[in-house]
């Protein structure tokens, strides 16, 4: 599949493109590739608990979304993508808001899983936040019918 091809089937995944949901929890992506992903979000009391931290929800998401879109541009030219089917996220320290370093790398690629890990790092302590592992199912994109 020459780049041109492909890149007309991977969808736009900047911020201003997502579902509300997605972009609630403020993750930008800055890079993507077959085995990785980069990114960033601010985080702050619009993503707090009622205790004043920010949610763990928040980073469970971002840990879904990073994975997924890693792991579906690595599909994309098999006309795939990947759906995550285990999310486990875990919650390192506390935080009341930061800009947080979101880095997703692929651990596994075979022909119908792969495995992913991200990792949420505090920018200014350099501090893990926390760090999730996303199993996912590479699937057929559904045609234009469906």
């Amino acid at each position: 599949m020459t780049d041109d091809a492909k890149a007309a089937q991977t969808p736009d995944v900047s911020l201003a493109k997502s579902s509300r949901f997605v972009a609630a929890s403020g993750f930008v992506v800055e890079a993507v590739t077959a085995t990785s992903v980069r990114g960033h979000a601010e985080l702050g009391e619009d993503h707090h608990t009622p205790w004043g931290v920010v949610h763990g929800g928040v980073y469970t998401s971002i840990v879904e979304s990073a994975a997924s879109i890693g792991a579906s541009h690595a599909v994309a030219d098999r006309g795939e993508f990947a759906v995550g089917v285990h999310n486990a996220t875990d919650f390192l320290r506390p935080s009341t808001g930061a800009r947080v370093v979101v880095e997703a790398s692929a651990l596994y690629q075979g022909r119908t899983q792969q495995l992913w890990e991200v990792i949420i790092t505090d920018s200014a302590s350099g501090k893990q936040i926390s760090r999730g592992q996303l199993r996912l199912q590479n699937v057929p994109l559904p045609s234009d019918g469906e």
